[in-house]
C-alpha cells in the first residue's frame, strides 16, 4: 500500500489535516494510507516503510526540518515538502492530497 507520510510536532495537530485527505482521497481508486507521525520519528519511519511512502509533508509548524529530512528521504528517492500554511489552516484536504499526489509522480 502507498504511505502519504505527514509529519508535525507531535503528530497530533495534523490529525484534522490527515482525516480530510483521507476523505478525499476515498474517491480514488489507488488506496493511500495517510497518517501522521510526530517530526522525529521520520527516520525510523523510514527504515521501516521506505518501499511503501510515496511522499513526505511536513506541518509549516516544522517546516525547520525540511532540509534533514530530504537528506534522510533521498536514498529512498521520496520527495519532501512543508504544507503550505493556508491549506493546513483551513485543514483543505482535496488540494493537500492533490498536491501530496503530484509530489508522489516525482517520487524515483
Amino acid at each position: 500500500m502507498k504511505r502519504i507520510l505527514l509529519a508535525c510536532s507531535a503528530g497530533m495537530s495534523t490529525s484534522m489535516v490527515v482525516s480530510k485527505m483521507k476523505k478525499a482521497a476515498e474517491a480514488l481508486e489507488d488506496e493511500y494510507y495517510i497518517y501522521a507521525i510526530p517530526e522525529g520519528a521520520i527516520e525510523e519511519e523510514l527504515l521501516a516503510h521506505h518501499e511503501e511512502v510515496v511522499v513526505i509533508m511536513l506541518g509549516p509548524q516544522v517546516r525547520f526540518a525540511k532540509r534533514a529530512t530530504e537528506k534522510r528521504a533521498k536514498p529512498y528517492g521520496i520527495p519532501v515538502d512543508v504544507m503550505d500554511v493556508r491549506l493546513y489552516g483551513t485543514a483543505d484536504g482535496e488540494k493537500l492530497l492533490e498536491k501530496a499526489l503530484q509530489l508522489a509522480s516525482q517520487r524515483q
